[in-house]
């Protein structure tokens, strides 16, 4: 009989318990409209694919147009350094296989031994300016993926990062000077 009357009243007590519904008390939360639209605006897979699609497409995507020079720099960069590698390589190929089938060291002002040194330094060169561009290719597209993430991100404005003079004194160590970093959140 206790347990049933201590069940009731809990309930009873718990049913009749009301917050306040004034208009005036309540809190209004900012329309998120905004955010949901600006988020929609910049679609992190739509970026992603601009960007695999054409190298640059994704940062223009995200209005990032000062990244299009460093997108095509490093596309430009890697393509003279591939296209130097190869160039090389081809042509030392050529004297060793002169050199090899006349069997004779006229044909070249190197030896045999140091013909293919040269080729194989050349052709690890230039596979490595492969590798170097497919690491630029894949990075952009992760650039304008992750960028396209972040433009909803909101930044704390009461994060500061300052770099100021240090002079310390210790009785171990002496004097000291040098610079701090100082964070603030």
């Amino acid at each position: 009989m206790k347990k049933t009357v201590l069940t009731f009243s809990i309930l009873f007590f718990a049913l009749s318990v009301s917050a306040q519904l004034s208009p005036e008390k309540t809190t209004v939360i900012p329309d998120t409209t905004e955010l949901k639209s600006y988020a929609v605006r910049y679609d992190p897979r739509k970026a992603l694919m601009y960007a695999a699609i054409l190298p640059g497409l994704g940062q223009v995507y995200n209005k990032k147009y000062w990244k299009l020079p460093l997108v095509y720099g490093g596309f430009i960069g890697f393509g003279y350094g591939l296209n130097f590698y190869q160039k090389g390589f081809k042509k030392y190929k050529g004297e060793l296989f002169s050199v090899i089938g006349t069997n004779s060291h006229s044909a070249s002002d190197f030896t045999e031994d140091q013909l293919r040194t040269i080729v194989d330094r050349y052709r690890r060169e230039r596979d490595f300016m492969i590798i170097l561009l497919a690491g630029m290719y894949l990075l952009q597209i992760v650039d304008a993926h992750v960028d396209a993430h972040l433009k909803e991100f909101d930044l704390n404005p009461n994060l500061h990062v300052r770099l100021q003079p240090t002079m310390e004194s210790d009785v171990l160590t002496g004097r000291s000077t040098g610079f701090s970093i100082k964070l603030r959140f």
